[in-house]
C-alpha cells in the first residue's frame, strides 16, 4: 500500500475486516441447497426458498419461469403442489423450502447484489 497514510491504510483494513464478516455472514443461516438441474433446456437458474425448487431463469428457454422438480418441469406452482413426487418432498424432513413453521430464515430468492442466491448452470 505505498502512498496510503496511516489514516487510509486503517480505512482499507477496517473496510476488508467488514467485508469478509458481512460474507461470511450471508451463508451462515443458509441450508445446503440441492444441486443446480443439469438440464440442456435451460441453462440460468433460480433458486425458489419458499417451494425448495429451482426455478428456470433462462429467458431463452421456453420453461423459462417454470418451477423443476424430481426431473420435470412444472408450468406454474399449482401444477407443481399437485404433483405426487413434490408432495412427499414438501412433507418430508428432507424438504429445502420454507415451512409454515420456519421462522424464516435460508437462502433467499435473489433480486440484487447480497440478496442470496443466484446460481448460473451451464
Amino acid at each position: 500500500m505505498i502512498g496510503l497514510g496511516k489514516t487510509q491504510k486503517v480505512m482499507v483494513g477496517i473496510t476488508s475486516t467488514a467485508m469478509l464478516i458481512g460474507l461470511t455472514g450471508c451463508g451462515s443461516n443458509a441450508q445446503e441447497l440441492p444441486p443446480v438441474p443439469e438440464d440442456s433446456n435451460c441453462t440460468d437458474w433460480e433458486w425458489d426458498e419458499d417451494d425448495g425448487v429451482w426455478e428456470c431463469d433462462d429467458h431463452n428457454s421456453v420453461y423459462y419461469g417454470h418451477f423443476f422438480y424430481g426431473g420435470h418441469f412444472y408450468r406454474n406452482k399449482s401444477s407443481l403442489y399437485k404433483a405426487k413426487d413434490y408432495i412427499s418432498y414438501k412433507n418430508s424432513s428432507s424438504f429445502k423450502g420454507k415451512s409454515s413453521t420456519s421462522s424464516g430464515s435460508g437462502v433467499k430468492k435473489s433480486s440484487g447484489f447480497g440478496s442470496g442466491s443466484k446460481v448460473y448452470g451451464g
